[in-house]
C-alpha cells in the first residue's frame, strides 16, 4: 500500500474555548483500493485532532472517531465499482435491498488494518472489508454441510489467466478465493491444481479439488 503522509496539526489550547468536532480528512493521495492478495478492499482515513481540545489526550478519541468515519466513508464509495466474475460491477446489484442492507453490514464491520496516532492526537485509520464478505454479500448466508470438511482448507490454482473479480466458480464450486502473482509460504504444502481457461465467470480447472470452504490461491497466468 502507497505510504500516506500523515497530517500534522498543531494544537493550540485556548482557556475556556469549548472543544469543537475533530475533522475527517480522506487520506491522499489514491483511496479506497482491492488488495486481491490480501483479499481486502482497502481505505485509510485522517482525523484531524481539534486545535481547541485542552491537550493532544482530549483530542485523540474523537479523532480516531473521525478517521474511521472517514474510512468508511471512502469504502462506501468504492465498492460499488468492484469487477463481479460474470460481468458488471456491484453496483450493478445494490438496487437488491437485501444485498444493499448485507453490503453496509460489511462496511460497519470493516478490519481495522492499521491504526497509527499522532503526537498532537491526530489519526490515521487504514480499514479493510473483505472481499469474502462482500461475495457472500452478494450470495447469501450458506450452510457449510458436513462433507465440506472432505475437502483440502486451502488449494492453489496454477496458471490462470483471468482478471481478479468477486464470484468466480472454480470448476464446479463458488468459493473464496485470493489472486496472487506468487504463492505465498503458507500455502506451499497445498494441493496444486492447473486452470483450463476461464469464461462465463468461472475459472476451468483440469482436476476439481476442493469444496465451498475452500480458500483458492489463484496464481495469476504470466
Amino acid at each position: 500500500m502507497a505510504a500516506v503522509a500523515a497530517v500534522v496539526v498543531a494544537v493550540v489550547v485556548v482557556a475556556g474555548a469549548a472543544p469543537g468536532p475533530a475533522r475527517a480528512e480522506g487520506a491522499k493521495p489514491g483511496g479506497a483500493r482491492p488488495d486481491w492478495a490480501r483479499g481486502l478492499v482497502i481505505a485509510t482515513g485522517v482525523g484531524v485532532a481539534d486545535r481547541h481540545a485542552p491537550s493532544p489526550v482530549n483530542a485523540r478519541g474523537p479523532a480516531r472517531e473521525a478517521a474511521l468515519a472517514a474510512a468508511q466513508k471512502q469504502l462506501a464509495a468504492a465498492l460499488p465499482a468492484l469487477p463481479l466474475a460474470g460481468g458488471g460491477t456491484l453496483a450493478d446489484r445494490l438496487g437488491d435491498a437485501a444485498v444493499k442492507a448485507r453490503v453496509d453490514r460489511a462496511i460497519a464491520a470493516a478490519i481495522v488494518v492499521d491504526a497509527e496516532p499522532s503526537t498532537d492526537g491526530s489519526w490515521r485509520v487504514s480499514l479493510g472489508v473483505p472481499i469474502e464478505a462482500i461475495r457472500q454479500a452478494l450470495t447469501g448466508p450458506r450452510a457449510a454441510p458436513a462433507s465440506d470438511v472432505d475437502g483440502p482448507p486451502v488449494v492453489v490454482v496454477e496458471g490462470a489467466r483471468a482478471t481478479p473479480a468477486i464470484g468466480y466458480k472454480l470448476g464446479p464450486v463458488a468459493a473464496p478465493a485470493l489472486w496472487v502473482k506468487d504463492v505465498p509460504a503458507w500455502a506451499k504444502d497445498a494441493p496444486r491444481v492447473k486452470a483450463r481457461g476461464a469464461s462465463a465467470g468461472a475459472i476451468e480447472l483440469a482436476d476439481a479439488k476442493g469444496t465451498e470452504s475452500t480458500l483458492f490461491v489463484i496464481v495469476e497466468g504470466r
